[in-house]
């Protein structure tokens, strides 16, 4: 087949069509999400004190917040909360642009966080979880097709390996995904200004990152 080169901004309903994909809803709908966001986790008083700043500051000033904002003062905080910061395993990007072509169609899009395999600034292998983030006020382009196409490159990337892990924002609402093949499936959303809500999106973080360390990059 012959590919096509032209990029495009697809809608998560254009890509469901373009690839042929299957879409459901709820953990109940898919065992590994179901795994993967039953977890709980406590935090050091040192991460307590942090958790309880941030989680004012979201509460009283998250609706005023722009994309720059909204990742400095609050998500910057939120991945060190929840571990994910660089290790000999895996390094952590930003802003990074990944392609791919899937079924003669060329994808590519500029991921807002990834986990992967890399030397210094290069990433080489992705690592399953990807973070698109929006603000609430004057959100651009569509939020879930864009982490939707990160994770169908990387999962193309990676041979079709290892299931794909994925976290869309959308100002305070957190949802997660994971991709399977042609298929995948979103959790119900997270309002991370309510603080039990906030300390379960840590812990399902927490457990992508042993989930990582202890199953994907065991193999």
């Amino acid at each position: 087949m012959e590919t096509k080169n032209k990029i495009r901004n697809y809608s998560e309903a254009d890509l469901i069509l373009l690839l042929n994909l299957q879409r459901f809803v709820g953990e109940e709908n898919n065992p590994l999400l179901q795994q993967w966001l039953n977890v709980e986790t406590q935090l050091t008083p040192m991460e307590q004190f942090l958790f309880d700043e941030i989680l004012v500051d979201a509460k009283h000033n998250i609706h005023a917040w722009h994309e720059e904002d909204l990742k400095m003062k609050f998500i910057a905080f939120v991945l060190r909360l929840a571990h994910l910061t660089d290790s000999p395993e895996y390094h952590t990007y930003f802003e990074k642009t990944l392609s791919a072509t899937i079924d003669g169609h060329f994808l590519k899009t500029k991921t807002d966080f990834m986990v992967a395999k890399g030397i210094l600034d290069k990433p080489q292998q992705p690592y399953f979880h990807f973070q698109e983030w929006k603000p609430h006020k004057r959100p651009t382009g569509d939020s879930m097709a864009q982490l939707l196409e990160a994770l169908l490159i990387a999962q193309e990337i990676n041979q079709h390996k290892f299931p794909m892990y994925g976290c869309e924002v959308m100002g305070k609402q957190w949802s997660f995904v994971i991709l399977e093949g042609k298929s995948y499936c979103l959790s119900k959303s997270y309002d991370c200004t309510e603080q039990d809500d906030l300390l379960k999106i840590i812990a399902i973080l927490r457990h992508f990152r042993h989930l990582l360390l202890t199953q994907f990059l065991a193999r």
